[in-house]
């Protein structure tokens, strides 16, 4: 197999370059980490988008609007993907307490879903973390045929067959690891040993197989998910290698990745590019004779989705951190000289929504953060505010950070076509924290 020898030199050409240097080593990682989380949760039908993963892992923002089971597979996933990626180290043997750890790790908690029984009625399904299954767990081809996983009574026997299997053939001279871990995604599937998270849990044994042979994890896109289940079911039909082969090529992508990084090149892949051309694509259609895009409903709307609803959801509740010093907290929002006093954070943005929709040429708003009478008997009561102004220009949009202190301010100004980082963002409430706390210890020390 061509993609096999491919895997090969490029994984020897990696080799040739270990150890890597440790920023690197993690920002390789991090982009793996990211795009595996999103990727395979993607797959299953979560539906949180990359930008909203990305937010979720790196600075624990959620997404406005998506259902908080969504938030829990992403965190779950992740905290799975840590732990693999830590044990993965210490040479831990792959048994079938791991695989219920693991399974464990990335459910979290039981819970109930919505099923069939055998003769098609509908059912609640109770998803036992960390204990195989139950009930059969079959499902409908698209031909109306049923296909048929390990029943439940068989489960367990067929499960310790897997994991022997794994341990004999791993320990072969002339094993290759590609096609071990590859087959092991496939048998594991094939079993189909638990009520939920089988495609998941299937996809982190093989980055785990793969990764104790020294080769990065093997990341299966969402926009690829019909060749994925094509080559399954290719494999259900007896025909391996073509899953073996959409396995190996897959891992190219991820070995091309890791030798690029080791050298200090960019890790980019075509994926992100297409998001410059889609960005060009706007520019194109709303730019001016100077090459500025300019505003517009359709920019300020995205704008509001990708970067300032996660923005104020962070914001409150890094202020909402200081509620328990005051009597009287509350998030008041200037709008269109309109002063709104929204009982809870969703109805900040929902009231936000609500005026870009009909007021789509909107200039800018406030979002202040008030807490009032600070409570503790030894001490004179003061209060406190924090504020967000937004305002959106002909071609820039801007976002100040304004704190009680005067150094704790901190503006962006962006043209529309880029957005202000996560890490910009996160350092800039940080400043707004850390001076509230300032304030809190000035005005109690003054006091005493």
């Amino acid at each position: 197999m061509n993609f096999l020898t491919a895997a090969e030199q490029l994984k020897n050409e990696l080799d040739t370059l270990r150890p890597l240097d440790n920023e690197a080593e993690a920002r390789i990682m991090q982009k793996f980490r990211l795009d595996w989380n999103y990727h395979s949760n993607n797959l299953e039908g979560n539906s949180l988008t990359y930008g909203e993963t990305k937010a979720l892992i790196l600075f624990g923002i959620t997404a406005q609007g998506k259902p908080l089971k969504d938030h829990f597979e992403i965190t779950g996933h992740n905290e799975a993907i840590n732990w693999i990626l830590e044990i993965v180290k210490d040479e831990t043997p792959l048994t079938e307490k791991f695989i219920r750890e693991l399974h464990t790790l990335l459910l979290k908690e039981s819970s109930y879903k919505e099923a069939q029984t055998p003769d098609g009625k509908p059912t609640r399904r109770k998803i036992e973390v960390g204990k195989y299954k139950t009930q059969p767990n079959h499902v409908i081809t698209v031909t109306g045929e049923t296909f048929y996983f390990a029943a439940p009574e068989e489960t367990p026997a067929k499960m310790q067959e897997l994991t022997e299997w794994f341990r004999n053939e791993k320990e072969k001279p002339d094993v290759n690891p590609i096609i071990l871990a590859a087959l092991f995604h496939y048998r594991f599937i094939r079993i189909h040993p638990f009520d939920d998270g089988n495609g998941r849990v299937a996809r982190i044994l093989m980055n785990f197989i793969l990764m104790q042979f020294g080769y990065p994890p093997v990341i299966i896109k969402t926009e690829d998910k019909e060749n994925y289940y094509a080559v399954l079911r290719l494999a259900d039909a007896d025909e391996l290698e073509p899953f073996v082969e959409y396995i190996t090529e897959n891992l190219i992508r991820s070995l091309e990745i890791m030798v690029r990084g080791a050298k200090g090149e960019n890790i980019e892949e075509l994926k992100d590019f297409d998001k410059e051309l889609a960005l060009l694509e706007r520019k194109l259609q709303f730019n001016d004779k100077n090459n500025r895009l300019s505003k517009n409903p359709q920019i300020v709307n995205e704008l509001l989705e990708e970067l300032i609803a996660p923005l104020i959801n962070e914001f409150i509740s890094s202020s909402a951190k200081f509620d328990k010093f005051y009597i009287s907290n509350r998030v008041i929002s200037f709008i269109l000289n309109k002063v709104f006093n929204p009982p809870t954070k969703a109805n900040v943005l929902a009231n936000l929504r609500s005026v870009l929709h009909n007021e789509p040429t909107l200039s800018g708003f406030d979002i202040r953060y008030v807490h009032e009478e600070f409570f503790n008997p030894n001490f004179v009561t003061f209060n406190h505010s924090s504020e967000l102004n937004f305002e959106f220009r002909e071609y820039t949009y801007s976002i100040e950070f304004r704190g009680k202190h005067l150094g704790s301010n901190t503006k962006f100004q962006k043209p529309y076509l880029e957005l202000i980082s996560p890490d910009e963002l996160y350092l800039a409430l940080s400043k707004i924290a850390k001076s509230h706390k300032t304030f809190i210890e000035e005005e109690t020390k003054i006091q005493n």
